[in-house]
């Protein structure tokens, strides 16, 4: 006899760099997060939906715990925080490399709430069968009502049971979103997501934590999308940094970006990249609103 139908937000939390990314991407089967190793890649909660006939899980991947500097990573904490109000699951994501220690704050916030947690041990691969063992314990102390899975999210690892007990632990409800859907983003979102992965592949030191991405236009015809960007920095420097020599660093950024799109869009992409300065937009209040942020 078939169950009711479930359905349930899981959201993914963590510090920089564990993995969050990776594992959502491997969960869902869509590269819908940017993956760089570069600390502070995912600025916006991005939801990644599985669907099945008795089922629908929404991945929420999450930008990594930090202490904010400035006003564009306190609004990225808060939607940390709102990810630990709005869960039916918790994944709390961290690695072999990373102490049971870091963010005390946090893992007493996971222990005061009601909804099942999951611990993600990542990166195992990385790692001596005996230190495995250990950190598990470790963990298990810290977060008594957690289950732990050692996980490789990179290999691929022990998924399946991860995804399995995600599955068993999800609440009765009819779905949340069309079946047919995969995001709550649209493919504007991606298109600049997909520059600015590129940009923090390409450049280094503070260029990449100075950029914002707009999608001016998005226009699909019958046999490609034209798509217009504009990358806002900081400062004039930056600017230069960014268009180099006879504008060779931005042509680049745009070639590597738009073969990506090509490879998700399933289409054709006409790009066009241009570089504006805009002083200050990471502490205004008004740019981050109009950013999404």
């Amino acid at each position: 006899m078939k169950g009711p139908h479930k359905a349930g937000y899981v959201n993914i939390i963590g510090n920089p760099n564990v993995g969050k990314s990776t594992l959502m991407n491997a969960l869902v089967g869509e590269r819908l997060s940017i993956i760089t190793s570069k600390a502070q890649t995912t600025r916006h909660r991005i939801l990644g939906i599985v669907n099945d006939k008795d089922f629908q899980i929404i991945f929420s991947d999450t930008p990594g715990i930090l202490k904010p500097n400035y006003l564009l990573q306190e609004n990225m904490m808060q939607f940390v925080d709102t990810a630990i109000g709005d869960a039916d699951i918790i994944l709390y994501v961290t690695d072999v490399v990373e102490t049971t220690t870091k963010n005390p704050d946090y893992i007493e916030k996971i222990n005061h709430i009601e909804v099942p947690v999951l611990i993600v041990l990542n990166k195992i691969d990385k790692s001596s069968q005996e230190e495995v063992m250990r950190l598990i314990d470790q963990w298990k102390h810290l977060v008594p009502k957690a289950e732990v899975f050692p996980v490789s999210a990179l290999e691929r690892f022990n998924l399946e049971s991860l995804s399995d007990r995600i599955t068993e632990l999800l609440p009765e409800s009819p779905p949340w979103f069309d079946k047919e859907q995969l995001t709550d983003k649209s493919l504007r979102f991606f298109a600049s997501e997909i520059i600015r992965e590129k940009i923090f592949l390409n450049y280094s030191k503070e260029i990449p934590y100075s950029v914002e991405v707009v999608v001016e236009e998005f226009l699909e015809s019958e046999e490609r999308y034209n798509i217009r960007a504009i990358v806002h920095v900081l400062r004039d420097s930056q600017k230069g940094i960014l268009i180099g020599n006879k504008g060779s660093a931005l042509k680049k950024v745009g070639t590597q970006a738009r073969l990506d799109m090509e490879d998700f869009f399933q289409k054709k992409v006409y790009l066009e990249l241009f570089v504006k300065v805009l002083p200050g937009w990471r502490e205004n209040k008004a740019r981050l609103r109009q950013f999404g942020y």
